[in-house]
């Protein structure tokens, strides 16, 4: 994939709204939104749209860090999307729901770092879901700052924070704050800045490194055998073909995943 390309990756547990937030950043309902009790993402799901002249590839994820599934049932999907967000993302997007910092939420955080190392949170952004639960007149900065824990996060992501409402603050609203579409104006600000201050750097770890080898590979392979494909064309087949490589590996292996 072109590194011109701004490759985002959205974290959180269960019903924190990744897919719904996915679809406002791309403008357009491209991610799949489940309604039943038991809602979410169920597995790894992938777009690139340009918006505002940005071309973002998101990378909608299911809740990798929620506390009722084992490592045997999220182990797969975590090869998914390290498969293709291979050699390593330009920003995590970590949500949470405006509310109480719960211990949940803060496992999440711990799971995160575990997973990926706490440097990760140099490429993260925090996003705040259900924004109409701030106090009338109460922007998002003043909410962290009142609890200690949350400020913290914050700080270890270089103060980088939005908040979004997924429900109710779409349409025509005549406001400048609770508003969707000055929030994502705000938070590609906030992308355009990190890409300069990072001098269009990406988070990556030795995992990341070896998968992107193999999919590297895979595309030399491919492109010996094929007259010709397009660059993108071969570069999907690669991911398809290392992803599944990964995933007999872990059916025969469930530890695979940590031993890559």
């Amino acid at each position: 994939m072109q590194r011109c390309i701004k490759m985002i990756v959205l974290l959180g547990k269960t019903g924190a709204g990744k897919s719904h937030l996915a679809n406002t950043i791309l403008g357009e309902e491209v991610f799949t939104i489940c309604h039943s009790p038991n809602s979410g993402t169920q597995t790894c799901q992938s777009e690139t749209r340009t918006v505002s002249g940005r071309c973002l590839h998101l990378i909608d994820t299911p809740g990798f860090f929620d506390t009722d599934k084992s490592k045997e049932e999220l182990n797969p999907e975590i090869m998914r999307c390290l498969t293709e967000c291979a050699p390593g993302p330009h920003i995590f997007l970590i949500l949470l729901r405006v509310g109480r910092f719960t211990k949940q939420e803060q496992q999440v955080i711990k799971e995160i770092c575990d997973r990926f190392s706490e440097d990760a949170l140099k490429y993260a952004v925090i996003v705040f879901t259900h924004g109409e639960q701030l106090h009338e007149g109460m922007k998002i900065e003043e909410f962290v700052s009142q609890n200690e824990d949350l400020s913290n996060l914050v700080k270890k992501c270089e103060g980088r924070c939005h908040v979004f409402d997924n429900k109710h603050w779409n349409g025509n609203r005549q406001d400048d704050y609770r508003n969707n579409q000055v929030q994502l104006e705000a938070f590609l600000q906030t992308v355009d800045k990190m890409m300069v201050e990072k001098n269009g750097s990406y988070y990556t770890n030795a995992v990341l490194r070896h998968v992107e080898e193999r999919i590297q590979k895979q595309e030399q392979q491919i492109r010996d055998l094929a007259v010709y494909l397009p660059p993108q064309e071969i570069r999907k087949q690669a991911k398809t073909f290392v992803s599944n490589e990964f995933l007999i590996k872990l059916a025969v292996d469930p530890l695979y995943c940590k031993k890559t």
